[in-house]
């Protein structure tokens, strides 16, 4: 599986972003799906995650209410759509999957990992 991520850049307090992650290869055999972000000496941290077949989501406290994931199953897509950026947003954001049911929070319960974008909110 092969996991693409897209949609970062830099953007002001506030504004908005939606990044993309495409999934390829044996992509079908992948029931959850998750965001993560990581911050220069800082942990991955767990954003959300969706079960690809049902839409069932979770949220980290940190940014329930501003970002919203979701997918198309017909484009092998998952998005994170970020509304109301801070500068403590800043990081790379990364997708991840894994073969198994159960909305995970914790990276190492994720098989596949994309490359990361970086996401910079800055004035």
């Amino acid at each position: 599986v092969q996991l693409v991520e897209s949609g970062g850049g830099l953007v002001q307090p506030g504004g908005s972003l939606r990044l993309s992650c495409v999934a390829s290869g044996r992509a079908f055999s992948m029931i959850t799906m998750g965001w993560f972000r990581q911050a220069p000496g800082k942990e991955r941290e767990f954003l959300a995650a969706i079960n690809w077949s049902n839409s069932v989501r979770s949220y980290a406290d940190s940014v329930k209410g501003r970002f919203t994931i979701s997918r198309d199953i017909a484009k092998n897509t998952v998005y994170l759509q970020m509304n109301s950026l801070k500068p403590e947003d800043t990081a790379v954001y990364f997708c991840a999957a894994r073969p198994s049911v159960g909305l995970a929070r914790e990276k190492d319960d994720y098989n596949y990992w994309g490359q990361g974008t970086q996401v910079t909110v800055s004035s």
